[in-house]
């Protein structure tokens, strides 16, 4: 800058004198974060830790930073202490997980699907269904939930029989089906499978429960034939504990309708007065909107909703 102090000039000399500016001081180096530990250690290996890029938190330095920055030098810590893995495994779809991803691809592709949440109360089907299980005789088979909403099913479709069909979009045809085959997908190690329970109409409760288990186990252990994995007119879906809050389940084609299973959740409701903890489950169902319209898909899973939270009445005219 130009300052107003004189120069070595005579006395009274105008001459103005350039003051250069001292350079700014540089900051302190911030001292990294570590423990005495590292701090030894990186001592002894001669290392700066100004130079290490710590992965903890707020950048803190660890063992596994400094034997990073050993292995792999300055270039990795800039990377924040992790190698970028570029591998790529090519896994070609062939067999079951090839037909799962074909059907898939028809169902989404064909079907203009719409998807109705409703919650259900469970608490008093958890209790009836808890006191059967504890009543049960040895050669008969645990009761899951689902045994519950089959049989609430087929009383559903008795009363709307468009839910219990298969549609044949080439031809224009909705075939219903008196006999309600419910499939229930189900996991297996080489995919998903849909074992297919036929005539839940004329299954009690427990043939129900005895037939889920049987063909379950038998798709798992890849012995189900193929009339057992065919036929179905309407299918639960149910991914058990992990079944989420909800799902948009995909309509196993040509059926026109998927029930979807959620998990049961403890949770507070309100009864007028107070909250009250309550047992509740979601069903995630989805229907064909070319046959099926929005009100008929709603009153269906009301109905299913009723039996679910009375379930004496999934047993009355049994």
């Amino acid at each position: 800058m130009w300052g107003g102090a004189r120069g070595g000039g005579t006395a009274g000399s105008d001459e103005k004198v350039l003051v250069r500016p001292r350079p700014p001081t540089a900051p302190h180096a911030e001292r990294p974060i570590a423990s005495p530990a590292v701090r030894l250690r990186a001592k002894e290996a001669g290392i700066d830790l100004r130079q290490v890029a710590g992965s903890g938190p707020a950048g803190r330095i660890g063992h596994e930073d400094l034997e990073a920055f050993l292995a792999h030098g300055p270039e990795r810590a800039r990377g924040g202490g992790r190698s970028p893995n570029n591998e790529v495994e090519a896994v070609k779809v062939v067999g079951l997980r090839r037909k799962i991803a074909e059907k898939m691809a028809l169902s989404a592709s064909r079907i203009p699907h719409i998807t109705y949440v409703e919650e259900v109360d469970v608490t008093a089907l958890e209790e009836l269904r808890a006191a059967m299980n504890k009543e049960k005789r040895a050669d008969q088979a645990r009761l899951t939930v689902l045994p519950f909403l089959m049989r609430a099913m087929v009383k559903a479709v008795g009363e709307q029989p468009g839910i219990n069909a298969v549609f044949d979009d080439e031809a224009g045809i909705v075939h219903r089906h008196g006999g309600v085959h419910i499939g229930v997908a189900t996991q297996t190690p080489g995919g998903l499978m849909v074992p297919v329970v036929r005539h839940a109409e004329a299954r009690n409760i427990w043939d129900c429960a005895a037939e889920v288990t049987r063909l379950s186990e038998a798709a798992r252990a890849g012995t189900a034939s193929r009339e057992e994995l065919s036929g179905s007119t309407i299918t639960i879906t149910s991914l058990g504990a992990m079944g989420g809050v909800a799902t948009t389940p995909i309509i196993n084609h040509p059926e026109v309708a998927i029930v979807g299973v959620n998990k049961i959740m403890m949770r507070p409701v309100w009864d007028g007065a107070s909250f009250i903890p309550r047992k509740m489950m979601n069903l995630s169902s989805s229907f064909d909107h070319r046959v099926v319209d929005g009100w008929d898909a709603a009153l269906f899973v009301q109905r299913l909703k009723t039996l679910l939270e009375t379930p004496a009445l999934i047993f009355v005219g049994d």
